[in-house]
């Protein structure tokens, strides 16, 4: 027989499950590693100790950190998510401030195109826009 002929069905599954336990597996400490690192409550020598438990005993290491500092990672990701946000939106009203002196810019040139305001008002009023 061949080896498609020989490998049936629950072969398929049972390497499935435990290529997507292999996965989740390496997701954990991924996400165990990137915590220990980021962690700004625990000094250089909790790290590296923290780090050595994981890749010595892993299984032990990685459940016990849960446990130890599960509560912990969540407030991290927590505030992490909250000053990303909160860098985003100082970003964009940056941009949108921007693009305001942009459009008052514009409204200045045709005021003074049309012959509304004189050039000096004009000049006056675009470094005032500028600087403020």
């Amino acid at each position: 027989m061949t080896l498609a002929g020989s490998f049936g069905t629950g072969q398929v599954f049972w390497s499935m499950l435990w290529l997507f336990l292999w996965i989740i597996w390496i997701w954990l400490l991924i996400v165990v590693f990137t915590d220990i690192f980021r962690s700004d409550d625990l000094s250089g020598w909790g790290k590296a100790l923290w780090t050595i438990f994981v890749i010595v005993l892993p299984y032990l290491g990685v459940f016990v950190y849960l446990i130890a500092r599960g509560h912990k990672m969540q407030q991290r990701a927590v505030h992490d998510a909250q000053a990303q946000d909160a860098a985003a939106r100082e970003y964009i009203q940056s941009i949108a401030s921007t693009s305001g002196a942009a459009d008052e810019l514009a409204k200045l040139a045709d005021l003074r195109d049309r012959g509304v305001i004189s050039q000096a008002e004009f000049d006056q009023a675009k470094a005032k826009t500028l600087t403020g």
